[in-house]
């Protein structure tokens, strides 16, 4: 069973237009307005959409909250490998 919920600001709000999706496989979905973000499947392994990882302040604030890093460790492991860019909003996506 899938499940969507918002993520939740530092005063306890939920947040409009960001998103935690869990899929029936244990897959963690960033979505960001319609735009899928981040995934991290269940062994563990990042996968950031090569178009929209970085598209905006409030996309990039709340990626940093879903990988639990800042911006300069995102773009470290990119770099090393660690993390897969990919097209997470292409139907042959991840």
């Amino acid at each position: 069973m899938m499940k969507v919920k918002n993520m939740i600001s530092p005063r306890g709000n939920k947040v409009a237009n960001q998103f935690i999706i869990t899929d029936n496989h244990n897959n963690e979905i960033f979505q960001s307005y319609n735009t899928v973000i981040a995934m991290r499947n269940d062994s563990g392994i990042v996968y950031l959409d090569k178009y929209s990882w970085d598209y905006s302040v409030t996309t990039g604030k709340y990626r940093n909250e879903f990988l639990g890093e800042g911006i300069a460790e995102t773009r470290k492991k990119i770099n090393s490998g660690e993390y897969i860019l990919t097209d997470l909003n292409s139907e042959g996506g991840v």
